[in-house]
């Protein structure tokens, strides 16, 4: 009876933080719809199929389409990250440093990184204001003046902290990373109002007698992104396993197992930072996007920060490749792995432990961020190759990295609820035996 009366307790504890989740997760949507002073919503539409809306969506839900108080999203706290952690290579000696207090550090850099997303967001607002009114044909700004344009800032850098809150409560007390929550959240939120455009476009305004044309599209479409999300989840899923051999029979262990090596290390965080780093110059360019759009210098660099030119494309995968090599060895550090392999009593099979381990460690590490960057990176490019080569509508909101995100934050969420679950199985097991 008492061990009964604990399993429900650990099954109520679950169901908690999956209520706590979506709780958070409704309040940010809620606040996607919630349009800033002063802004007229309307206007944005018309330069809604840009190449910067279309990234800063993914980060927002949709928010920007909106001009709502979560119009930025969580973008400038994803590129706060990039520069604290490139800052802990050698660049900054406290950084550093602080990366080797363990959890005393880890607060330091949060704090650090909270600072700058300030920065970043205050800057990126006002930038894509600016830039958007000019662009925008019926005046996105009802006053434009330096009253509004701060105030709009502030308010825009107050959404993006309120929604790192909102993501970091989640992290701590719901399922899973909480900022990919979110985004994966605004991408879900998205998809219904494309497919009914898609199905607009092919079946409603299609001419009389070809709207078999448009349910074929449509079908083909289906198949063809089933496909990719099947591939996507196989590869996500997909481990290399390495044989271990382990000196104490204590471990549990038994004398041998092995170590798991997912196949695309890096996770889909690549992909997220990639596009993350791409919308933060477009965003400094609207700066200058009314008296600077004709010279040369504005247009070169307008053409290589642009998803959707074959330079800005290149930039685009480059990144993921990088980003892919470098987030690898963030999440897998070959010298700690080594240390901790030493401390348990184990070892890989056929290597030495110590630097041997390390330096093997390390090459796998490459050879692993190979692959896992050729996926990502093909994944990434073939919304963009499909809408050049065949005129693919993306306003599905399901391109390649929306694709990757949904994907890998569902397998996440998936393990982390069958965690969840497990250890409250182990948990009732010990309790019965005593």
């Amino acid at each position: 009876m008492l061990t009964t009366i604990k399993n429900a307790i650990k099954v109520k504890d679950i169901r908690n933080k999956m209520l706590f989740t979506l709780g958070i997760l409704i309040i940010y949507r809620i606040g996607a719809y919630i349009t800033v002073p002063g802004i007229n919503a309307h206007a944005i539409q018309n330069i809604a199929n840009s190449g910067l809306v279309g990234i800063l969506n993914i980060f927002s839900g949709g928010g920007l389409t909106n001009y709502s108080l979560f119009a930025m999203g969580v973008s400038p706290y994803v590129t706060a990250q990039i520069v604290v952690q490139l800052l802990q290579m050698d660049i900054v000696p406290r950084f550093v440093e602080w990366s080797k207090q363990g959890e005393v550090g880890r607060r330091k850099l949060n704090q650090a990184t909270r600072w700058l997303t300030i920065v970043l967001a205050f800057v990126q607002s006002i930038g894509v204001t600016a830039g958007f009114n000019s662009l925008s044909s019926m005046g996105l700004v009802k006053t434009p003046n330096v009253q509004t344009y701060v105030m709009i800032g502030l308010i825009l850098t107050a959404g993006t902290m309120f929604a790192t809150w909102l993501g970091e409560m989640i992290t701590e007390r719901g399922l899973g990373n909480g900022v990919s929550m979110l985004i994966f959240a605004g991408i879900i939120a998205r998809m219904p109002a494309g497919v009914y455009q898609i199905y607009k476009e092919e079946v409603v305004q299609a001419p009389a007698g070809s709207q078999w044309q448009g349910w074929l599209f449509i079908i083909a479409l289906t198949i063809a992104i089933i496909a990719v999300v099947v591939f996507v989840t196989f590869v996500q899923q997909a481990i290399r396993k390495i044989p271990m051999q382990y000196t104490r029979r204590s471990t549990g262990s038994g004398d041998s197992s092995y170590l798991p090596f997912k196949v695309n290390v890096s996770g889909v965080i690549p992909v997220i930072f990639a596009s993350s780093f791409v919308a933060t110059p477009q965003t400094f360019l609207l700066f200058f996007q009314g008296n600077y759009s004709d010279t040369t210098w504005f247009k070169v660099l307008q053409n290589i920060f642009s998803m959707q030119t074959t330079a800005g494309s290149i930039l685009y995968t480059v990144l993921i490749v990088l980003f892919t090599f470098f987030y690898a060895f963030v999440q897998v550090n070959p010298e700690k792995l080594s240390e901790n392999l030493q401390k348990q009593g184990s070892y890989i099979v056929g290597i030495w432990p110590g630097k041997e381990t390390q330096k093997w460690v390390s090459g796998l590490l490459m050879r692993l961020s190979v692959v896992g960057s050729l996926f990502l990176g093909f994944i990434a490019l073939l919304p963009l190759i499909a809408t050049n080569v065949w005129g693919l509508n993306q306003s599905i909101g399901l391109g390649g990295t929306s694709l990757l995100i949904v994907v890998g934050v569902a397998i996440e969420l998936i393990r982390q609820l069958d965690g969840l679950m497990m250890k409250r199985q182990y948990v009732g097991f010990i309790r019965e035996g005593e």
